[in-house]
């Protein structure tokens, strides 16, 4: 009888567990899914760096089509100005065939004026510019030649002159004169003494030669003079008095000393300085040039109460803030609410912060810069809540995401306005801002994801 060999078949493996069977198959993208998003972002929110960096660009393209604005206007009014003198200038032999100019500055000088500013436009942007009416007086005392080494035998007193620097000769706006001593005389344009001034005028004076040195005499001088953006003097006497009275209501006073008083107020400002010459770093008299003889200027510029552009600089420079923590937001929202936003539409959403800052400036330059943030501001935030809700399909998020963004704007904002404490409050804002995310995140439970 045969027997038959029946091979015995292996039993087939027992079944594992769904669980098992889906992290078996779940891919490393799979797996780590929500960690490469937040990558992403990150990248994200870097390459959308490079437009605020262009419109950093544009900024600063704006600011120089201002100063081309302004140096046009300024090339037809007048630069800004700065008056030095008068002051002596005495021509002697220092050796023979050789001359030199001897200069000689005022015991007192005193200068009562009055300065009338307006508003230019070039386009869209705004100069201010001014005409002045300037009372220019002093006297010289006995000027000693022995204090400078100088022969009595070698001056050429008949060829002494008056001589007043002005920064811009297209500014002088009347035929400028002299009463020295009683009796009138006429400027001419140009200093013959060209290491004293780059521009400026002169006129011949007579002198009187005495045991004691040369008699000089005192002077007043008229002067109509047009500048644009500040006027500034040299305190060239012994003891200067310099006092302005105008109608501008946005005086900033400038250079090396403040004025000792004064007062601005809603129909515009009046400032006094006194500068002795102990408070400066050149002498009463010296021979050939002077480096320091503006060192000491000092005066009044005519600001302009809002800078658009550096303003609007300052709320570039928070646009990776608001970019990062709105894509924040959105990141929580994908963890907590399982959500899912599209890479591309975190890009359409960060376009969009971007674009607040070229309406910001756009604006700005037509409007008050606060009504332009306004504005811009709304708008942007307008349209990111309503692609929310398109994307997100709630209204209750979108309009969380709106008040999200409203309170950064209103944060930066708040910060660009307040330059003494911005600081101060950017760091407190940062470390509020920064336990909001903490206390947010302790919610997602991470293990799980």
């Amino acid at each position: 009888m045969q027997t038959s060999n029946i091979s015995e078949s292996p039993l087939p493996p027992e079944p594992s567990s769904a669980t098992d069977s889906s992290k078996q198959k779940a891919s490393f993208f799979e797996r780590y899914a929500y960690g490469i998003k937040a990558f992403l972002i990150g990248v994200l929110v870097l390459v959308l760096l490079i437009p605020t960096a262009m419109i950093m660009a544009l900024i600063s393209e704006r600011e120089q089509r201002q100063f081309e604005a302004k140096g046009e206007v300024s090339g037809k009014w007048g630069d800004a100005q700065t008056i030095t003198g008068p002051v002596l200038v005495i021509p002697y032999y220092s050796k023979p065939g050789v001359t030199s100019n001897a200069i000689f500055l005022p015991d007192k000088l005193t200068v009562n004026g009055e300065l009338l500013p307006e508003i230019r436009r070039r386009g869209i942007y705004e100069v201010a510019v001014y005409s002045s009416h300037l009372q220019i007086g002093g006297d010289f005392s006995r000027l000693d030649l022995t204090s400078l080494n100088i022969a009595p035998e070698t001056i050429m007193l008949k060829d002494a002159y008056l001589a007043l620097g002005v920064n811009d000769m297209r500014g002088i706006s009347n035929q400028a004169g002299v009463i020295w001593n009683g009796q009138n005389f006429y400027f001419n344009p140009g200093v013959a003494a060209t290491n004293l001034f780059t521009n400026g005028m002169q006129v011949k004076v007579p002198l009187t030669m005495s045991d004691s040195g040369i008699i000089a005499g005192n002077f007043s001088v008229n002067l109509d003079l047009k500048g644009s953006g500040q006027l500034f003097f040299s305190p060239v006497g012994k003891t200067t008095a310099i006092n302005l009275n105008s109608n501008w209501k946005n005086p900033s006073f400038d250079g090396a000393f403040l004025p000792n008083s004064h007062n601005v107020h809603d129909k515009g400002f009046s400032a006094s300085w006194q500068v002795s010459n102990l408070n400066r770093n050149f002498p009463q008299s010296w021979v050939g040039a002077n480096d320091n003889l503006h060192s000491a200027d000092f005066g009044v510029k005519l600001f302009l109460p809002v800078d658009t552009y550096q303003q609007s600089t300052r709320a570039v420079k928070y646009a990776i803030l608001i970019i990062g923590l709105t894509f924040l937001v959105f990141y929580f929202i994908e963890l907590l609410q399982r959500y899912s936003v599209h890479p591309l539409q975190y890009i359409l959403i960060g376009v969009a912060l971007c674009v607040f800052y070229t309406l910001l400036i756009a604006l700005a330059e037509q409007l008050n810069f606060s009504l332009a943030y306004l504005i811009a501001g709304v708008l942007t935030i307008l349209l990111v809540s309503v692609y929310t809700a398109s994307v997100l399909r709630s209204v209750r998020m979108a309009a969380g995401i709106g008040a999200a963004l409203s309170l950064l704007y209103g944060f930066i904002y708040v910060i660009i306005r307040s330059e003494d404490q911005a600081l101060l409050m950017g760091s407190l804002g940062l470390f509020i801002i920064l336990a909001i995310v903490m206390y947010f995140s302790r919610r997602i439970k991470w293990g799980e994801l």
